[in-house]
């Protein structure tokens, strides 16, 4: 942006040049100011209603909310002044009269901004002696959220968000006066795609997380930035892991997902689809150990013995049938590096031709024109780049059925889900030796001569390459479960004993991808960063 379309203003003694029609609210923000507010949010319109936010401008005759208030050329703000602190004291005072003394229990507590503020601005003495007024406590308003009247603050945050966002329309504010308050509209139920925002937008403890109640106190949690791989969007997230896990106490490890802040993507918000499907992560079905025979309980094996018995097996089958008689199919759930890994060893080495990631859904998928798309892989267009894949899954179980496919070696897919369980079921039997890499025991693995379990998105490192054709980063936040490992480190192992070099590290392998894949030209993992890179082909260059 040129300096010519750049507004000047200065805030508490700091000079700021900001885009024109910026707020004086996301002004401060550049310069690491902040200005305290409540119905304030950057995805939602502005109502300048809680009045928590309004600074002085010189020669403005009282104070301005600043976010509403555009920044102005050669304007001076101050945010921090006597008068300024006043008000801040004036507003929590008159928001804690009816509030109730719940902090102790409160599962918003620690990332409250009421508390927050109130460290901040108010210890004060209450002149507040009347009974506080009585409204609906903790009820659920939907299937993952819970109401709590008497703390809400009517910053209408909630409000907009059905409004504007989900265009859905459950909430809206009833009664005038000290009777106001925001409820569901009678006959109706919070039960939209993307409800679980409204947990995320709300300042204070009023609406909460359904599934995340009294799990765990927010100050127990770690943060790492990821992807949700819930779909082709690749809307950007952040993982929030039990720091004090204990496996003793029959925890999850991963407690809940949150949205992150990308405005090229999925801006502020996450669907429900996507936030709650984390409890896959430490499913009860997780493979955690290799095997080599089939059943419900098959006995473990060692990594060394598992990867060796693979080799050996796809050298037979090389020897005895050539590349035509080995069958690979690749999944869209794995990374950029895990996919070039399997063409590495399986297309360029062993000159395998029948490769293929395309597995049909199901069943019908439910997209639409917000956040979801019914592709719901994270990297399809990563996988349609980097894989040459052949006619399709089914023409692939097909040949297996007819004898032509003496080893098929599946990389995360359940089959019973897009085919019938006996075609599946019969076409596999006809194979010598079926190999199952992936991360939960499904009915397909049940099928599989060798089972080798491959860590999740949350427990490795890669990039996936999303709808638009941005590359963006995953980043491992727990450990892989059990014995399980990266699908990278697994390939890589099996590569070595085939006698073949491949990159064992993401950060390596997306350096080779770079290099050799055009449109990956120039990408590195400094400049995917936390906001993603679109190809050359996407961003026009």
């Amino acid at each position: 942006m040129s300096e010519k379309e750049l507004i000047h203003l200065t805030i508490n003694g700091q000079s700021v040049a900001v885009p024109k029609g910026t707020v004086i609210l996301e002004a401060a923000k550049t310069a690491g100011i902040h200005i305290p507010h409540y119905c304030y949010h950057p995805g939602l319109s502005c109502v300048g209603s809680c009045r928590m936010c309004l600074v002085e401008i010189e020669k403005s005759p009282k104070l301005q909310p600043s976010c509403a208030t555009p920044a102005a050329e050669g304007m001076v703000v101050s945010t921090e002044t006597p008068e300024t602190l006043k008000n801040r004291r004036s507003v929590l005072e008159f928001l804690l009269a009816n509030h109730p003394l719940d902090c102790p229990v409160c599962d918003q507590a620690g990332e409250c901004e009421l508390q927050n503020y109130y460290m901040d601005h108010g210890r004060y003495d209450a002149r507040f002696s009347e009974n506080k007024a009585k409204k609906k406590k903790a009820y659920p308003i939907g299937p993952h959220i819970i109401s709590d009247q008497e703390r809400c603050i009517l910053c209408t945050r909630c409000v907009r968000f059905t409004q504007e966002i989900s265009k859905t329309f459950e909430l809206g504010v009833i009664d005038r006066g000290h009777r106001s308050a925001i409820d569901i509209f009678p006959g109706n139920e919070l039960n939209n795609h993307y409800s679980g925002n409204l947990a995320d937008v709300c300042p204070v403890g009023a609406l909460t997380d359904r599934d995340f109640r009294f799990k765990c106190r927010v100050w127990f949690l770690g943060k790492t930035n990821s992807i949700c791989p819930g779909c082709s969007r690749g809307c950007n997230i952040e993982i929030h892991f039990n720091e004090r896990f204990n496996p003793r106490y029959h925890q999850e490890r991963v407690q809940r997902l949150k949205p992150r802040y990308n405005k090229e993507v999925n801006g502020h918000w996450i669907c429900d689809e996507g936030r709650y499907a984390y409890h896959s992560i430490d499913a009860e079905n997780r493979l955690c150990a290799p095997s080599l025979e089939r059943g419900e309980d098959p006995p473990e094996v060692s990594w060394e013995e598992a990867v060796r018995s693979t080799a050996k097996s796809v050298r037979e089958i090389m020897d005895k049938h050539g590349p035509a008689g080995i069958a690979v199919l690749a999944s869209p759930q794995m990374t950029n590096e895990e996919l070039f890994g399997i063409r590495r060893l399986f297309q360029d080495h062993l000159k395998i031709e029948d490769i293929e990631f395309r597995v049909p859904p199901g069943e019908e998928s439910y997209s639409d024109d917000i956040l979801i798309t019914a592709d719901k892989n994270p990297n399809s267009k990563g996988a349609e780049i980097l894989i040459a894949s052949s006619a399709g899954a089914r023409n692939l179980l097909q040949a297996c059925s007819e004898g032509r496919i003496h080893l098929l070696y599946i990389f995360h897919h359940d089959l019973t889900l897009s085919f019938y369980s006996d075609f599946v079921s019969s076409a596999l039997e006809k194979v010598d030796r079926v190999i199952f890499q992936g991360s939960w025991n499904n009915p397909t693995a049940a099928l599989a001569d060798t089972i080798l379990p491959a860590a999740v998105y949350a427990e490795k490192d890669g990039t996936y390459t999303n709808i638009e054709g941005r590359v963006q980063r995953i980043r491992a936040a727990v450990p892989p479960v059990g014995r399980s490992r990266p699908d990278l480190d697994i390939i890589a192992q099996l590569a070595e004993e085939l006698g073949v070099t491949i990159h064992k590290t993401p950060a390596s392998a997306f350096e080779e991808i770079a290099r050799s894949v055009d449109v990956f030209s120039g990408m590195t993992y400094a400049t995917v960063g936390d906001s993603g890179q679109l190809l050359k082909q996407e961003s026009g260059n």
